[in-house]
């Protein structure tokens, strides 16, 4: 006569087995818990001290996990315990240890749980231990996939909120740091340390347009520069991507090339300063060489280190009304003529005040860079051959110029 079969397809002889050898798994699992912490203790690393995961939360989490394998093997219709794994992906996400080393840890007790169940079938000589034997393995196979992956879920999804927390806490530290509105009990060196922006180097703001509605332009900014290691922090607004970037001397090119290789949209670069607390001021350089930059047009510009183009951007209007006063005569000439005499000025203050270094710059002779100059003279009434009048020259030359370029 054949062997009578269960309606789950299982052999009497094999479910009485497998009963008996879930039983005595769950007699084994004070040891085999103990065991198996003190193999991810051997094994793992991270689990040698317990600065990362104390010892008891591991033991607790190896109960946890190893009960419900053990129960689910002796009821295979078991809906899987959801609340273990998540509860250790969650809590391991926050502790900071590493995904791989948790499932590891996760191997590791399956492994020696199934090791034990084949070394106690082997002893086990009664009908139907090796069929039992291979159920019990399809079953707790299953049960560790199921739990790896509500672990693995549970961990990835604790990551993001941790990331997006530090992030949004960054982002509000860089604003601490751009409007000078700094907490009372946080000064911006402070706020630069916990940035972790180096306190002995050169700093520098950017300024981006956004390519749309809170939409980087500037997309991955941060981890360009932290591969070159350079380190940056970051803020967007709905109109504006603005970082501070901490860089040393010789480091400066690299940062424009990062930045130009990552533009999307008009950015623009303060020149470089040495104190936090100058930021704001930075961050308004970074915005008016910004608007230097013609509408639409995508490029990178740095704002002018000359301290005296940088006192004129930060009073535009007072600038205008300088450069009124001194240039009005000159403004006052058709386009083509302002802008030759204008040119020639700019040309003549940038290159050392020699008329023939201008006449290159200019393409033109020197005898007309000499007429030009002797012409906003006669305009202005200063001679480039004295100090404070070429001083008001210089200074009206540079507001206008600002001036017609911000928009």
């Amino acid at each position: 006569m054949a062997d009578r079969i269960t309606a789950d397809g299982v052999h009497p002889a094999c479910g009485a087995a497998l009963a008996e050898l879930v039983a005595w798994a769950g007699q084994q699992l004070p040891k085999l818990i103990d065991d198996v912490c003190a193999t991810v203790c051997e094994r793992i690393a991270l689990y040698r001290e317990d600065d990362v995961v104390p010892r008891d939360d591991l033991h607790r989490s190896v109960e946890l996990n190893l009960g419900f394998m053990v129960s689910g093997l002796g009821d295979p219709g078991v809906t899987p315990d959801r609340a273990a794994p998540s509860e250790t992906g969650r809590r391991r996400a926050h502790q900071g240890a590493p995904l791989p080393e948790v499932l590891q840890v996760y191997r590791i007790g399956c492994s020696m749980l199934f090791d034990a169940l084949v070394a106690h079938a082997r002893r086990n000589d009664r009908p139907g231990a090796m069929d039992a034997l291979l159920k019990a393995s399809s079953l707790l196979w299953r049960l560790a996939d199921e739990h790896a992956l509500l672990l693995t879920e549970a961990y990835r999804a604790a990551t993001a909120e941790l990331m997006a927390m530090q992030q949004r806490r960054r982002s509000a530290l860089v604003e601490a740091l751009l409007t000078g509105q700094l907490l009372s009990d946080a000064g911006p060196w402070e706020v630069g340390k916990l940035l972790g922006l180096p306190l002995d180097t050169k700093l520098v703001v950017v300024a981006a347009e956004t390519c749309g509605l809170a939409e980087e332009s500037l997309v991955g900014v941060e981890r360009r520069l932290a591969e070159r290691g350079i380190v940056s922090a970051w803020q967007l607004s709905s109109t504006l991507q603005s970082g501070v970037v901490a860089m040393r001397d010789e480091q400066s090119t690299t940062v424009l090339s990062i930045l130009r290789a990552a533009a999307g949209a008009r950015t623009g670069m303060s020149p470089p300063y040495m104190s936090l607390t100058e930021t704001p001021r930075a961050l308004h350089l970074a915005r008016t060489s910004l608007a230097e930059i013609p509408a639409g047009k995508t490029d990178v510009r740095m704002f002018s280190t000359s301290p005296l183009a940088a006192l004129v951007a930060y009073d535009p209007d007072e600038g205008r009304r300088l450069a009124t006063k001194v240039l009005g005569a000159v403004l006052d000439l058709p386009p083509e003529d302002r802008d030759a005499l204008l040119d020639t000025l700019h040309a003549f203050l940038h290159h050392g005040g020699s008329a023939d270094r201008a006449a290159r710059v200019l393409h033109c002779h020197a005898n007309t860079v000499r007429y030009r100059l002797n012409r906003l003279r006669e305009l202005t009434g200063r001679s480039l051959n004295d100090p404070l009048a070429l001083a008001e020259l210089a200074t009206a030359e540079q507001a206008v110029r600002l001036s017609a370029r911000r928009p």
